[in-house]
């Protein structure tokens, strides 16, 4: 039971308490994710089951796409609707309260203001986010009442694009790199507009080369418990991003005792990379590992499935 299974998550659930569900329906304790997704987001959580758990922090890396409905004319502590007003610590939150639409607001403004959003840059997280601070995550300290302000975090925004806007709230896409948070997209849009903002609603739509085409609801991974194993992505389809080599019987071996293999164990070499990692196959096909390459063309086994 060795792969990825891709999940449709609802809104409700926290990502470790679908990491939960999955354990106990697959039988497997060994699962974990690839990119937190917020209690109220909903769509592709990645779960990595068996050995693919090695291979958690390659894909957690990659870039992510969402759908976000952004609302207009309030901003709240935490950066979405489940905040409170910015502002009054012990106020009403922000779902519960009517929010009129800014006049001054239109798409073209909006559209103007996604500009210095696209790109590279500086974004600094929300203080109720994981973040540590001092070693501790930041919501713990927010929630304390406590001043917090995480360290800015340098992302790329490869594709933001204004899809509608109505009665005060914007639906935008955004593929942004790992660690980028809509939620400081949306408050950072209101401040940018001088009239205040929070994400309404989140949707991820792929996470990688994962699609929601790909993903299953819990509700029928709780039915079909061990038979959702079916499901799996294998780990031969694992980070088809990534060059390969295909290995003869002898570099095969040498891979499962960890043990760096060269052009005399290969049947197909991969492009000779300066830096960054390669897939190792089998002669069949299936994934050994990864390397990074050494001096002399040699490929150092850094993640070992076998």
């Amino acid at each position: 039971m060795d792969g990825v299974l891709v999940i449709d998550k609802p809104a409700g659930p926290t990502s470790h308490d679908v990491v939960a569900l999955a354990r106990r329906a697959l039988g497997e304790p060994r699962i974990g994710h690839t990119g937190t997704l917020d209690p109220m987001a909903t769509g592709v959580l990645p779960l990595v089951v068996g050995r693919a758990t090695r291979l958690a922090s390659m894909l957690s890396g990659a870039a992510k796409t969402y759908d976000a409905a952004i609302r207009f004319g309030c901003a709240t502590d935490t950066y979405d609707a489940t905040g409170r007003v910015a502002g009054d610590p012990d106020g009403p939150v922000a779902s519960a309260v009517e929010i009129l639409p800014p006049d001054q607001i239109t798409a073209v403004a909006i559209d103007a203001a996604l500009a210095r959003f696209r790109g590279t840059y500086d974004q600094t997280p929300p203080q109720y986010s994981a973040k540590k601070i001092g070693g501790v995550a930041a919501y713990k300290l927010a929630r304390r009442k406590q001043d917090v302000t995480p360290s800015a975090v340098q992302v790329t925004v490869s594709d933001l694009r204004l899809r509608a806007y109505a009665r005060g709230v914007a639906t935008v896409s955004v593929t942004a790199s790992a660690g980028f948070y809509v939620r400081s997209l949306a408050h950072d849009l209101g401040a940018a507009l001088g009239c205040g903002a929070h994400l309404a609603a989140l949707r991820r739509t792929r996470s990688g080369s994962f699609t929601l085409e790909m993903a299953v609801g819990l509700d029928v991974i709780a039915g079909e418990r061990t038979g959702a194993a079916a499901r799996l992505v294998s780990l031969d389809h694992l980070l088809p991003e990534l060059p390969a080599a295909r290995l003869n019987e002898r570099g095969a071996r040498r891979v499962g005792h960890g043990q760096a293999v060269g052009p005399e164990d290969c049947v197909e070499p991969a492009p000779a990379p300066r830096e960054g990692r390669v897939r190792l196959l089998d002669p069949g096909g299936r994934l050994l590992g990864l390397a990074e390459p050494r001096a002399g063309g040699l490929l150092q086994p850094v993640v070992v499935l076998v």
